[in-house]
C-alpha cells in the first residue's frame, strides 16, 4: 500500500547522492550539533544545487548557515565569478563552517558573516540573483521585505520550513503559543497575495517556497 514515507524513500533512492564531503558534514552535524534536523539534508540539498545550476547566479544570499550544508550545495551552481554571502547568528558554528568551506575549496566564493541578519544585510550592497531564507521563522516577513528590493527582476527567493510540521494547514488547531506557526501561516498567505512575485510551494521535507520576483 502506498504511503508518504514509502514515496519519500523512493524519491531519496532516485536522487543523485550527496558528495563524500557533504555526507560527512551531514553525519557530523547529526552526531555533534544540537537541532540537527535544521540541516537541509540529502534530497533538499540536491534540489538547492540543481536550482543554483539552473540560475547560474553571480550573487547568492543565504540567511541561516547552520553548519554550512546548504551553502555548499548552493555554491555548486555559482557562476565562475560568483559569490555567496551566508549569515549565521551563532558564533559557535563558525569554526565548523569555515573548515568545511576550506575543504570544499570554496574560500574565494563563500563569505561567512556572523551576526544578526538584519544588521549584516544593511551593510551588503549587492543585487541578488538567488536568496535562501532559512533563519528564525518569526522574522520571515522581515527578511523577505529586506531582500526583495535587492533581488533582480527575474531573481529567486527560496524560503524553508513553510509547512512547519503541518501546523500551517487551515484545519490545524493552532494555539496562541504557537507563535512560529502563526508567523509562517501569515507569511505564506502574504506571499500568495503579493503582486510583486509568483510562487510555488513544494511539499518537500518541511515545505520549500519558491518565489520569483516579477
Amino acid at each position: 500500500m502506498y504511503s508518504p514515507d514509502d514515496a519519500q524513500r523512493y524519491a531519496d533512492d532516485h536522487t543523485s547522492p550527496e558528495s563524500p564531503l557533504l555526507a560527512r558534514l551531514n553525519r557530523e552535524t547529526h552526531v555533534q550539533v544540537l537541532h540537527a534536523r535544521m540541516l537541509s539534508g540529502h534530497a533538499q540539498g540536491r534540489l538547492l544545487s540543481m536550482l543554483s545550476h539552473m540560475v547560474r547566479p553571480r550573487r547568492v544570499l543565504e540567511l541561516g548557515t547552520f553548519t554550512g550544508y546548504s551553502a555548499l550545495c548552493l555554491a555548486e551552481g555559482l557562476a565562475p565569478d560568483g559569490l555567496l554571502h551566508t549569515i549565521e547568528q551563532n558564533p559557535e558554528l563558525a569554526g565548523r563552517i569555515g573548515r568545511y568551506v576550506a575543504e570544499a575549496g570554496l574560500e574565494h566564493q563563500i563569505r561567512l558573516h556572523i551576526g544578526d541578519a538584519r544588521r549584516v544585510l544593511a551593510a551588503l550592497a549587492e543585487t541578488w540573483d538567488l536568496v535562501f531564507i532559512d533563519a528564525d521563522k518569526i522574522n520571515n516577513d522581515t527578511y523577505y521585505e529586506l531582500v526583495l528590493p535587492q533581488v533582480r527582476p527575474g531573481g529567486f527567493i527560496l524560503i524553508d520550513n513553510v509547512l512547519w510540521n503541518g501546523k500551517v494547514l487551515p484545519d490545524y488547531p493552532l494555539k496562541p503559543a504557537d507563535k512560529d506557526a502563526h508567523a509562517v501561516r501569515a507569511f505564506n498567505a502574504k506571499v500568495q497575495a503579493d503582486p510583486r512575485v509568483e510562487n510555488v510551494l513544494l511539499p518537500m521535507r518541511d515545505g520549500l517556497l519558491l518565489v520569483r520576483k516579477l
